[in-house]
């Protein structure tokens, strides 16, 4: 599982039979990298988010056949993104104390 910052929706009109009518999110991490995954849990812009990622997400979304690799799992209630650095020291850091 990883930790992901919701900063949109995407719509999508015309999509395969394997994705259904599912939400799709736009999801960033804390280096800026970019993500889609389903939403089953309805998050919204500025939410942070745990996702799971492939088959796991397809059992996430509830349905095995559902094509996806990238699941919202649940919508975390507090969390700041200076949490993610705070929590893995650095290499000089992890040196320091050596």
């Amino acid at each position: 599982m990883e930790i992901r910052q919701v900063i949109g929706s995407l719509v999508c009109t015309h999509r395969i039979t394997g994705l259904g009518h599912w939400d799709l999110r736009l999801l960033q991490d804390t280096k800026g990298k970019q993500y889609v995954a389903t939403d089953p849990v309805d998050a919204r812009p500025g939410d942070w988010v745990f996702v799971v990622s492939g088959s796991a997400a397809r059992y996430a979304m509830g349905n095995a056949a559902i094509l996806t690799d990238l699941t919202i799992g649940g919508i975390i209630d507090h969390w700041e993104a200076h949490d993610v650095a705070a929590a893995r020291p650095t290499a000089a850091l992890a040196a320091k104390a050596a």
